[in-house]
């Protein structure tokens, strides 16, 4: 039997980079996918294209960082399906400079989905979570939340808040029979780090004892195995993927 067989997926920010490799190793496992993205074009194509190989992958626009379209699109996945059995918040967004000279806007844009965005969609997901005793939530965090990066004061605090909510949503649902863990990326291959420097890529793979950056992939096989039931007694905890940078 597939890992995820059967169980009902939402992964926000699904349409590209790390969200489509989720989507696709939950596909492989059996799962019954619904992506968001504020990209709706984007989303589209991708849950067609997934579609191809016979999974079930459905698109439901959504903006995170929106309290009524969240509410919308959780009532709309409810209605459909019934359930939400496993809830992966990936969405997330950069606007990276140095703090002197970082505008409010900036700050407030990052925060708003990265940080907010993950509040109020496990706020809408786990209510029926609740109700159903179980369910699995997996945060998308970053390892800058945990070490702090300059020029991306917006994003490590936002990234830090993940994982403290990420902490505390496991210790407030454990009793309903929910986990909530986290994985913390380090310097993956995706469409956000495709624009760093040369200088900067070579920077990341200096502190990287693996001497290489990591896949799409390599993140999604993480959040798979948190996923399922093989990981019924791990909740609370963040998991590093990157090649030992933070070990």
């Amino acid at each position: 039997m597939k890992r995820l067989e059967g169980k009902i997926a939402l992964i926000t920010g699904g349409g590209r980079g790390i969200g489509r490799a989720i989507a696709e190793r939950f596909a492989g496992e059996g799962a019954v996918i619904v992506l968001s993205d504020i990209d709706d074009a984007c989303v589209t194509a991708t849950a067609e294209e997934l579609s191809i190989g016979g999974a079930i992958v459905k698109p439901v626009p959504m903006n995170v960082a929106d309290e009524e379209s969240v509410a919308t699109a959780v009532d709309r996945i409810i209605e459909t399906y019934g359930r939400i059995d496993v809830l992966v918040n990936n969405a997330g967004i950069t606007r990276d400079t140095l703090m002197i000279r970082m505008k409010k806007l900036d700050w407030d844009a990052v925060i708003n989905v990265n940080l907010t965005g993950s509040f109020l969609v496990s706020r809408a997901v786990i209510k029926h979570m609740m109700k159903a005793r179980k369910g699995s939530v997996v945060n998308i965090a970053s390892v800058v939340g945990v070490m702090g990066n300059a020029g991306q004061a917006n994003y490590s605090a936002s990234k830090a808040g993940l994982i403290g909510l990420t902490k505390t949503m496991a210790k407030e649902f454990a009793g309903r029979g929910i986990t909530v863990n986290a994985v913390a990326p380090g310097y993956i291959e995706t469409d956000m780090t495709a624009v760093l420097s040369d200088e900067a890529k070579e920077a990341f793979l200096r502190v990287i004892p693996l001497s290489r950056p990591g896949s799409p992939l390599d993140v999604a096989n993480t959040v798979t195995f948190l996923a399922s039931d093989e990981a019924s007694y791990i909740t609370g905890q963040v998991v590093c993927i990157d090649g030992g940078m933070v070990m």
